[in-house]
């Protein structure tokens, strides 16, 4: 699980360690287990909210991790055309390349450790596949989609995108130098990372070492989530048991904490973990397929404007190849 990596971790800013005379630890409120399915044209995903309740994930509103799979030279899938509308999409990849392009003319690569953020906003056509070259190569293809709600205020703004490169994301150590952190929205320890976000919310991908600790300061108004990508260890300072593919949901207070098993397996050498957080929004969400409103007759609109093609059209490069989206 290369993304971004640094020969001397040492080297690094650190997080400083937290003070437990003047910190309050958040307790885990759940662990939950993301069942497994597939997305687009048949690429396999595990579903990481499944079975968690919205106000718990609030501002975020769904999660994938995309693979992790070895495709064979011809296997590599990605997704039709399709609309968005409401929301910000968050795709990072890991392992493998993604290619992009959107009904505005935009496009471009996802590879390794790259971010691409996507604000839908009040409506964009893309559509997301791997490159010819890995089609006919096969490899090793891993990442996650991330979806961010928006406030009523914003539900119709312009979409955007922001292309985050691996180079930019913001690097620290943790205390002892046992973990890697990588800021990609958001603030850890003073060290923001490049991700411009509309609603509020703070992203790492940490990388700890067998039998290594890790602590991070968390804003108190944010909600805190912890996704293992790979690997096996506990969270909180109750040291609840989680392994990959498991979401741990922690209450109140201003630090979260997860810690490495002092063994992991040959795939998995050390323990891979996405925190995220944000600001809660508190509005009715009403979400169907790709569109994240407030109101039923808001999705209603969406889905009629989809329809009407004016969510944008399919750009006259594309269209002959691809098609129409579903």
């Amino acid at each position: 699980m290369p993304a971004v990596t640094v020969e001397d971790i040492l080297v690094l800013p650190r997080v400083p360690a937290s003070d437990p005379a003047t910190t309050h630890p958040r307790p885990v409120t759940s662990v939950t287990t993301a069942p497994r399915g597939f997305e687009g044209e048949g690429f396999p995903v595990r579903r990481a909210f499944a079975g968690v309740d919205l106000r718990a994930l609030d501002p975020f509103i769904h999660m994938d991790q995309m693979g992790e799979v070895e495709y064979a030279p011809g296997e590599p899938k990605g997704t039709p055309w399709h609309p968005h509308r409401g929301f910000e999409t968050v795709t990072y990849m890991i392992d493998g390349e993604m290619a992009h392009s959107d009904s505005n003319g935009g496009g471009g690569l996802i590879a390794g450790g790259d971010t691409q953020w996507m604000t839908a906003g009040a409506g964009i056509l893309h559509i997301e596949t791997p490159p010819e070259h890995l089609v006919m190569s096969g490899g090793l293809f891993h990442g996650f989609q991330l979806w961010v709600n928006l406030p009523k205020a914003l539900k119709f703004a312009s979409p955007r995108y922001q292309d985050i490169r691996a180079t930019n994301v913001a690097l620290l150590s943790s205390a002892d130098g046992g973990a890697l952190v990588r800021v990609i929205a958001g603030e850890v320890a003073g060290h923001a990372g490049p991700g411009s976000t509309h609603t509020p919310i703070t992203l790492v991908h940490a990388t700890v070492s067998p039998g290594a600790t890790l602590s991070l300061p968390w804003r108190t108004e944010f909600n805190a989530l912890a996704y293992v990508l790979a690997g096996r260890g506990a969270v909180g300072d109750e040291r609840r048991p989680i392994e990959a593919g498991q979401l741990a949901v922690f209450g109140a207070g201003d630090t979260v904490t997860v810690a490495a098993g002092s063994s992991q397996d040959g795939r998995s050498p050390q323990l891979d973990v996405l925190f995220l957080g944000g600001l809660p929004i508190r509005e009715p969400v009403v979400a169907y397929g790709p569109f994240v409103m407030n109101t039923k007759a808001e999705l209603i609109q969406a889905f009629e404007d989809y329809q009407a093609g004016r969510l944008g059209s399919i750009p006259a490069a594309h269209a002959d190849v691809h098609g129409q989206a579903d």
